[in-house]
């Protein structure tokens, strides 16, 4: 597909591919800011508001890589274009639900529908452009799958202020309406294939990844594993993935290919994406909480702060895509961009309770530099060894290893940040006592004293405060260094003129 005539066709199922995808994940981020007016409105409590969330990932992330048996089964075509219809039409539903029950239900519908739309899109592009041109397709495939969860607070928080928290299920309808169109109009029917379903070993993995997901999502808000509910999770979760492993290495018919990984580019891109996704998701997720919940900035202005950061990584993965990744060793725009997003994360770590708006959007920027420098070459780099027929299989790996890389993150971030105010506050909490002279001039200005319960609750409230500020600090910090630890694994992926595609990673 090289010719003139065919290069329209290839950049038009670009567009639509992009639509496709940023309706996946622009549903990962842009709920979390309407979920205190979702709260309101059911008259729910704070931990019922996590499975409006977590419905929607579990479902996605349990189904997702089952993508390459529908895919021969049924066909790319026809499998995208019911999951954009599913994923639209549970978008509506969930934007109409008159409870908490039906919206968890919707939002289980979304992310079962969802699941697909990533991995087949990226498949999609693999197979519609040559090698020489992938670099300039995934640099704008990353300008949805990136960027748009970057911007969603943004989106979210003028939706939810302007409008309902309903607008921001509607805003994906208009969306998947254009996608649907172009998917429809551009994409050929293919050739379709029996496929033989392995139910055992599709029952372990659902019960294995869900479980997981389930583990990371609710371990924070139930003290993780002193809640039996999480040592349930976690058990059931260890289990039927020793079990899944165990007993599809080497089979024949398995739900999914455990040769793909074989291939060291493949595996080391997946471990890569993990680290990257817990570097720069972990950070995002903490950002909102520090800025409007810590330094009490108005809703908006939060989500302002997400702007400079989105801009930065949509020009960074044009420019990567366009130019960088024709004329330089990919492998080293890997590790630049790590060492960005590393750095980036830790600049936050260096600021103080008197932060302002540039001081807390510079480091966005460098992140969102980072985003693309690895984003780009690491979604050519990780699949130029698979085979064009195992493309649809491979990316759903690859976007579960994201997505759960995203909520490892998540949680060990906030677990991190958490564990790290107790610690913060008891060790402030020594320093202070009624004789120590920094504290009477402390509260002096005040005209309090510290032996009354005023001066006290005073300098509760002020260890508190400080004990939060090194927590966040602490919390960024370890954002950091999770995509510093992920350089060493950039040696093992290949160069790419060694790379070819081998025929036998087809094979089962």
């Amino acid at each position: 597909m090289t010719d003139s005539k065919q290069q329209p066709t290839q950049w038009l199922i670009v567009i639509a591919v992009v639509l496709t995808a940023v309706l996946e994940v622009l549903d990962t981020t842009i709920v979390n800011v309407a979920l205190p007016h979702i709260q309101a409105t059911f008259g729910i409590t704070s931990d019922q508001t996590v499975w409006i969330v977590t419905s929607y990932i579990v479902a996605s992330i349990a189904v997702m890589p089952l993508t390459g048996l529908l895919s021969r089964k049924f066909g790319r075509r026809k499998l995208i274009i019911t999951a954009i219809s599913g994923f639209a039409l549970f978008s509506a539903l969930a934007g109409m639900a008159q409870n908490f029950e039906m919206l968890v239900f919707f939002r289980l519908g979304q992310g079962f529908f969802g699941a697909f739309l990533i991995p087949l899109s990226q498949a999609i592009l693999f197979t519609t452009f040559p090698r020489e041109k992938r670099g300039q397709a995934m640099a704008i495939f990353g300008l949805g799958v990136v960027v748009a969860p970057v911007l969603g607070p943004t989106l979210g928080a003028i939706l939810t202020e302007h409008f309902s928290w309903r607008a921001v299920f509607y805003v994906n309808m208009p969306l998947a309406f254009i996608a649907l169109l172009m998917v429809a109009g551009e994409l050929k029917k293919e050739e379709v294939h029996d496929v033989e379903i392995d139910w055992g070993g599709l029952v372990l993995m659902v019960l294995a990844i869900g479980a997981l997901q389930m583990t990371l999502d609710l371990g924070e808000s139930r003290d993780w594993f002193d809640s039996h509910v999480i040592q349930i999770t976690a058990l059931t979760s260890a289990i039927a993935g020793i079990i899944f492993f165990t007993r599809g290495v080497g089979r024949q018919v398995n739900i999914i290919d455990f040769s793909l990984l074989k291939d060291r580019s493949f595996a080391a891109g997946n471990i890569a994406i993990v680290g990257f996704s817990v570097a720069m998701f972990g950070a995002i997720a903490i950002l909102p909480l520090f800025v409007q919940g810590f330094l009490d900035y108005p809703v908006l202005e939060s989500g302002k702060l997400f702007i400079p950061r989105g801009i930065a990584a949509g020009l960074s993965m044009v420019i990567t895509g366009a130019v960088l990744v024709n004329h330089f060793d990919q492998r080293v725009l890997l590790a630049i961009g790590l060492v960005l997003t590393g750095a980036g994360n830790i600049m936050l770590a260096m600021l103080n309770l008197e932060a302002n708006f540039w001081q807390l959007a510079w480091p966005g920027i460098i992140s969102g530099l980072g985003m693309g420098l690895f984003f780009v070459p690491m979604s050519t780099l990780a699949f130029q060894n698979i085979s064009s027929n195992k493309q649809d299989e491979a990316s759903g790996i690859y976007s579960v290893m994201r997505s759960l890389g995203s909520s490892i993150g998540i949680a060990i971030i906030g677990w991190q940040l958490a564990r790290r105010i107790n610690v913060h506050y008891a060790i402030l909490s020594e320093q202070i006592n009624p004789f120590n002279p920094a504290i009477t001039s402390y509260l002096a200005p005040l005209h309090m004293s510290p032996f009354t319960s005023e001066g006290a609750k005073v300098l509760a409230n002020e260890v508190l405060r400080q004990a939060t500020m090194l927590a966040f600090q602490d919390a960024f910090l370890l954002s950091g260094i999770a995509a510093f630890v992920m350089l060493p694994i950039i040696l093992l992926i290949e160069k790419p003129n060694q790379a070819k595609v081998k025929p036998t990673a087809a094979v089962h």
